[in-house]
C-alpha cells in the first residue's frame, strides 16, 4: 500500500506559478511511475504529467512548455512546477502513484494509488 498527500495548492492570477508537491510514504516498492492528474467541475479527469523512474516525462500538450514535472532522488516525493498559469488550469489537481501503465500513453492510464487532491485556482 502507498499513501499520497499532496500540497501546494492555492489562488494566483493568470499568468503566475504555483508548485504542488506530493510525498509518498509505504511501500515504495509498489511503484516506479508518479503522476500528477487534474479534474475541473463537469469535466472528466485529465492526465497532466507523467515521470517514470525519476527521469522520462510525458505531459499533456495543454501544459507543455509551462509544467514541469520531477522527483527526488528516492523517488518518494514529487514535485509539479506551473508557469505561466491560465484560468482554464483551474482544478482539483491529483497526485497518483503505481506501476507504468500499459496502452497508448502513461496520461490515460490508471494508477492503483491515489492522493485526497489540492485545488488550484486561477484568476484572470
Amino acid at each position: 500500500q502507498v499513501q499520497l498527500v499532496e500540497s501546494g495548492g492555492g489562488s494566483v492570477q493568470a499568468g503566475g506559478s504555483l508548485k504542488l508537491s506530493c510525498v509518498a510514504s509505504g511501500d515504495k516498492y509498489s511503484y516506479n511511475t508518479m503522476a500528477w492528474f487534474r479534474q475541473a467541475p463537469g469535466k472528466e479527469r485529465e492526465g497532466v504529467a507523467v515521470i517514470f523512474r525519476g527521469a522520462v516525462t510525458y505531459y499533456a500538450d495543454s501544459v507543455k512548455g509551462r509544467f514541469t514535472i520531477s522527483q527526488d532522488n528516492a523517488e518518494k516525493w514529487v514535485y509539479l512546477q506551473m508557469n505561466s498559469l491560465k484560468p482554464e488550469d483551474t482544478a482539483m489537481y491529483y497526485c497518483a502513484a503505481g506501476p507504468l501503465p500499459f496502452g497508448d500513453s502513461p496520461l490515460t492510464g490508471d494508477f492503483p494509488y491515489w492522493g485526497r487532491g489540492t485545488q488550484v485556482t486561477v484568476s484572470s
